[in-house]
C-alpha cells in the first residue's frame, strides 16, 4: 500500500452539464479509476476552440487517483466523455494526511478474484 503522496494525483477535467459529470464520475469510481469525484457544478470557461474564442457555462469535475491509475483513467474519461478533446490535466499531490491517502490507495485497488 501506498502511504504517501508521492503517488497520489487529481485529474482535471470539465464537462457540459452536472449530469453528465455526475455520470462521469460515478463510471470512474465504480471502476476504480478514481477514489472520488468532486463536481464544482458552477464554472465559466472561457477558451479558443478551432479559431475562436468561445465561453460556456460548465462543471468541473475533480477527479483523485494515482499515477498508475492515469493510464486507465485517461483512456476511460475519452471513451465517455462528451467532448471531442475533454480537458485532461493532471496535478500532483504535494501532501496529504495519512489515513485520506491511505483510503484513497485502498480505493483504487482491483478486488481480488471473487470478492468486492
Amino acid at each position: 500500500m501506498h502511504d504517501s503522496a508521492s503517488s497520489a494525483r487529481i485529474v482535471l477535467t470539465t464537462v457540459a452539464t452536472a449530469g453528465e459529470a455526475e455520470s462521469l464520475g460515478r463510471a470512474l469510481v465504480d471502476e476504480r479509476l478514481a477514489a472520488c469525484a468532486t463536481l464544482l457544478p458552477a464554472v465559466h470557461s472561457i477558451y479558443r476552440w478551432q479559431g475562436q474564442i468561445e465561453s460556456s457555462d460548465e462543471c468541473l469535475l475533480l477527479l483523485k487517483s494515482s499515477t498508475d491509475r492515469l493510464p486507465a483513467l485517461e483512456a476511460r474519461l475519452h471513451q465517455l466523455h462528451s467532448y471531442q478533446t475533454p480537458e485532461f490535466l493532471v496535478l500532483a499531490v504535494e501532501a496529504g494526511s495519512h489515513p485520506y491517502l491511505a483510503w484513497l490507495h485502498d480505493c483504487l485497488r482491483l478486488p481480488d478474484a471473487g470478492s468486492d
